[in-house]
């Protein structure tokens, strides 16, 4: 999966060897298991009895593995007590030991819970009473089902397949269908433009740059959730990145080349189908810090072509990165170094499996009770068969990305460069409409907000419900979405996080109008929709959307 045993190793022994020699920790911990397990005795005993009992732990609020009603019941309750209780053992175990660095500390304590999940009752047919019960009601048939598909997908993996399902997603049939054209194409992206939907469009375009790490069309999915479809249906004229899968005889692509082929290109041919006018600047994940990238060098240079800039769940500054930064440092990189100088570019199911041990629970051990254990099949939606769809990420670019952006805070500190010369976020002077996701584990919101400390202009930031992507496509009519949204403007004092949420009111529903309406507020009267491409400056439609570097597996 990518992670280094170097690494992995350094943290184990930076913390067992502190605390081998803290004497005083170890009392304590004697003291909480002598504590923990007298009142797991107690509550043991009182529960065979069927008495009312107190519970000696309780699960975090995100901890969906014990909501079933059958764990309040004799012996499952003691189960889940059981491991409940070792869980936080462990946690007090893995921290607050004196002078382990902080990231080996947050390291033991994730290999912890990683071992921890892997025994967890609710993963066992015999242990969990959901399962059992299934299983008795069913006459086992479940088990059988559950077999067959482990048997499915250890084929597909084997043959490297795609998960069941997700041929009926494909791109430019039942996804990214869209009308549009692609107008120019060079080696590492595709520029698409979009066939406008109203009489009248805003003069400004969109454009949108979204991240290599991903298939461009999370944005295009079907079109009742498509935000490109949404966007072009409020009169905005839009076009789109769609990024070429890397291959081995792209390694030394860097982080440069991305610049210059991708927002610089686009921005170029844009500026030809729809002269004379600001461009909003839209950027998802890595390809919003891209964007800041890119709008920094532009600013330093004088180049005032952005209307505005838009970031989705996309970070500037790193040193909050959330639990990626648990396997960035230098044994990390120097692993991944020699891995990815095998083969030139870093593989999808490499990078797919650090994610999945980031949320093993949702992504790994809950895939086993219900598919395998309980023999149900979850329905594939688009956005499951567009996260199957993944693409690799080139060698020379993802140690540039790791190293200056995740390791060093280069851009936030100054010292990221474009084209040799230094860049700063402060240097962005266009309006900002920022976006972060109550549960991202990609790029937490708070390390999103950090943008209020870095640009210096008008700050909008939205806070949404739901996760990296399910947070972001949420069209509206989704049912259960909320959003908050907060404009400080560049004379404003600093409003810290905790504010933000304590002050900032909770609306219901989607947060896609709000940006409508920031593109609206910062364009012109709208006009006659520009032409598709400009075939006599030599962008002319090249084939219809989504285009072909989109297909490439």
């Amino acid at each position: 999966m990518g992670l280094s045993p170097a690494a992995l190793a350094g943290a184990y022994l930076d913390w067992a060897s502190h605390l081998a020699f803290s004497p005083g920790k170890q009392m304590e911990l004697a003291a909480s298991a002598f504590s923990k397990f007298t009142r797991l005795t107690d509550y043991a005993g009182r529960a065979a009895f069927g008495e009312a009992n107190t519970p000696v732990a309780t699960a975090l609020p995100q901890d969906h593995r014990f909501r079933a009603k059958g764990w309040a019941n004799w012996p499952f309750n003691v189960m889940q007590q059981s491991f409940l209780t070792a869980e936080a053992w462990w946690e007090e175990a893995t921290s607050g030991v004196h002078g382990v660095t902080r990231q080996h500390e947050k390291m033991a304590a994730f290999c912890a819970r990683q071992m921890l999940d892997a025994v967890s009752p609710s993963n066992q047919a015999a242990t969990n009473p959901e399962i059992v019960a299934r299983t008795i009601h069913e006459g086992g048939a479940n088990l059988l089902r559950g077999a067959q598909n482990a048997f499915k997908d250890m084929v597909a993996t084997a043959a490297h397949d795609d998960p069941p399902g997700t041929g009926t997603f494909r791109p430019g049939e039942t996804v990214a269908i869209t009308p549009g054209k692609v107008v120019f194409r060079n080696h590492l992206m595709e520029l698409i433009q979009y066939a406008p939907a109203t009489g009248t469009v805003h003069p400004e375009p969109v454009l949108i740059v979204p991240a290599w790490i991903m298939k461009y069309y999370i944005l295009d999915l079907s079109p009742q959730n498509s935000l490109v479809r949404y966007l072009v249906g409020q009169g905005h004229t839009v076009f789109a990145i769609s990024w070429r899968n890397p291959g081995a005889e792209d390694r030394n692509v860097g982080m440069d080349d991305y610049v210059a082929q991708g927002p610089h290109a686009a921005l170029e041919a844009i500026g030809a189908i729809v002269p004379d006018t600001k461009v909003h600047a839209v950027g998802y994940c890595l390809g919003g810090t891209l964007l800041s990238i890119t709008a920094a060098a532009m600013g330093r240079d004088g180049d005032d072509r952005l209307a505005s800039v838009t970031l989705f769940a996309a970070q500037t500054d790193f040193t909050e990165a959330g639990e990626l930064t648990l396997f960035i440092n230098e044994s990390q990189l120097a692993f991944l170094d020699d891995m990815m100088w095998e083969r030139g570019y870093l593989d999808s199911s490499q990078m797919a499996g650090a994610f999945q041990i980031l949320r093993s629970n949702d992504l790994i051990w809950s895939k086993v009770v219900r598919d395998y254990l309980l023999g149900e099949r979850a329905p594939m939606i688009d956005l499951m068969a567009w996260n199957a769809d993944a693409t690799r990420l080139p060698y020379r670019m993802h140690i540039e990305y790791l190293t200056h952006l995740f390791l060093n805070n280069d851009l936030a500190e100054g010292r990221y460069r474009v084209g040799g010369r230094t860049i700063s976020v402060g240097d962005i002077r266009c309006p900002i409409f920022a976006v972060g996701t109550e549960q991202d584990h990609v790029a937490p919101w708070r390390s999103a907000y950090k943008i209020h400390l870095l640009a210096d202009t008008d700050v909008t930031f939205v806070l949404t419900s739901g996760g990296h992507n399910a947070g972001i496509v949420s069209e509206p009519g989704h049912k259960r979405r909320h959003y908050r949204i907060r404009t400080t403007r560049v004379d404003d004092h600093y409003v810290d996080p905790d504010t933000y949420i304590a002050s900032t009111p909770v609306n219901e529903g989607s947060w896609w109008p709000e940006l409508s309406a920031f593109f609206g507020a910062h364009s012109g009267e709208r006009t006659a929709p520009p032409p598709m491409g400009a075939p006599a400056a030599g962008y002319a439609p090249v084939c219809d959307a989504p285009g072909t570097y989109v297909l490439m597996r």
